[in-house]
């Protein structure tokens, strides 16, 4: 049997062991152990099990995933999440679609210092779609606009996904995270003009009554010189991160311990932050941190078995020697991420395809720093599209309404996927707008 043959039976195995239920890691580590033990024998197997265990986790930069962890849990224990979505409620109450806008901007400048979409969408479904109801928007779209927005968490940077991507390409997580920021304001533009345009021409799907005066409601909020002041912290670890990061002055680990003490000395401050929630935080902290990083050695187990096997050289040959060309291979990768996006989560998604596609992606010329950002975007859409969409669980969850279905938050988040797709084009089209930032 050739090695090509092995690797695509371990890719079929892969995908049938993640169905049935199998960790994604330990499916990573299996099918990889049984390739490599078909290909060169158990011994040699062992081996490079151990040997890709020592390698693969032992890098000064691994240490950014726990203290990017740590930043964006401690930032949402603080509050400053509800101080944001004041800030922008403040400013935009009185313009027509304001609450959606607000909610958009809201998570975008929340995304800059979590980096995890899930978190963005578990503090404001509490925070942004009563207030939206109350202010008579309908609860489709106020769960929409939660759920469509939560996904700035994973592209404007800092990002996890950044890091995983910036990881398994070998390419620097501090160009990715800087490449992440024009992508991640044009999909928030996109956001913006979609419930602008929606408010005034689809008024019905925004507001429970469009022939009606929309609902202000008092100043409850304290003057705009407080509102403001509740926005200084955030402001503070955007510019101390990201202004960090693109000055020169931090590599994404220093920026990562400096985000993180930030954000500990805003929380404490606060007193947001008992000895018991700080116990909890370090806990979870260590639970997300392991299991990515196991995720990032099963993966890289994966990537050398099928360098091993020869498949990856023999897709490029197949792509780019007949005549398909590149960029037909470009349009089947993001549609093949698009419809795992439907059935596993994006982390996941990433470790399979990656170790295929970047060798392919190398050979066609791409820019790396590009094709990660499609890359990041496209497996974004995936959290917002049935069946998996975990987004939308993640709003349904935590809202906690009986009379609240996950078809309706499914129905809200479908005009932000279009948004998305529109601009993933735009991305595609123009890839000088992912790397004008880390051009030199």
């Amino acid at each position: 049997m050739s090695g090509e043959t092995i690797g695509l039976l371990s890719v079929a195995a892969l995908l049938l062991l993640i169905y049935f239920g199998l960790h994604i890691g330990v499916s990573l580590l299996m099918t990889s152990l049984c390739a490599v033990a078909a290909l060169r024998g158990p011994d040699v197997a062992l081996r490079m099990t151990g040997a890709v265990a020592n390698d693969s986790l032992r890098e000064y930069l691994f240490a950014v995933v726990p203290l990017f962890i740590l930043m964006g849990l401690l930032v949402t224990v603080s509050g400053v999440g509800r101080d944001t979505f004041d800030l922008f409620e403040r400013l935009l109450r009185r313009v027509r679609g304001g609450l959606g806008v607000a909610t958009v901007f809201a998570n975008a400048v929340f995304a800059s210092i979590t980096g995890i979409s899930i978190a963005s969408a578990s503090v404001f479904s509490k925070v942004a779609v009563p207030e939206m109801i109350r202010h008579g928007y309908t609860q489709r779209f106020s769960v929409g606009v939660v759920a469509g927005s939560s996904v700035l968490g994973m592209l404007i940077p800092p990002s996890l996904l950044m890091i995983v991507y910036g990881v398994l390409a070998e390419e620097s997580v501090g160009r990715m995270f800087i490449a992440g920021i024009l992508p991640g304001i044009l999909v928030a533009s996109c956001f913006i003009v979609l419930i602008v345009g929606m408010t005034y021409l689809r008024p019905h799907l925004v507001l429970e009554h469009p022939d009606r005066p929309m609902a202000v409601g008092p100043d409850d909020g304290g003057t705009l010189g407080e509102v403001l002041r509740k926005g200084m912290p955030i402001v503070s670890l955007i510019v101390l991160v990201l202004g960090g990061l693109y000055a020169g002055f931090f590599n994404p680990t220093e920026a990562g311990a400096v985000g993180a003490l930030g954000a500990l000395v805003i929380a404490l401050l606060r007193r947001t932050l008992t000895p018991g929630r700080f116990w909890q935080i370090l806990v979870e902290t260590g639970h997300v941190a392991v299991s990515v990083l196991f995720l990032v050695l099963a993966a890289s187990m994966f990537s050398r078995m099928l360098a091993m096997s020869g498949l990856p050289s023999a897709m490029s040959g197949v792509f780019l020697d007949g005549a398909l060309g590149p960029y037909v291979f470009l349009f089947g990768y993001l549609a093949l991420i698009l419809m795992l996006g439907c059935l596993i989560d994006s982390v996941s998604i990433m470790l399979i395809v990656l170790p295929i596609a970047l060798p392919v992606a190398r050979a066609a010329g791409f820019d790396i720093v590009w094709f990660g950002v499609l890359t990041v975007v496209a497996v974004e859409i995936g959290l917002l599209t049935p069946p998996f969409g975990i987004s939308v669980y993640t709003v349904k969850s935590a809202l906690n309404d009986h009379t609240l279905s996950i078809r309706t938050i499914f129905a809200g988040a479908t005009p932000f996927v279009l948004a998305m797709l529109f601009a993933l084009g735009i991305l595609v089209a123009f890839p000088g707008i992912s790397t004008y930032l880390t051009a030199p």
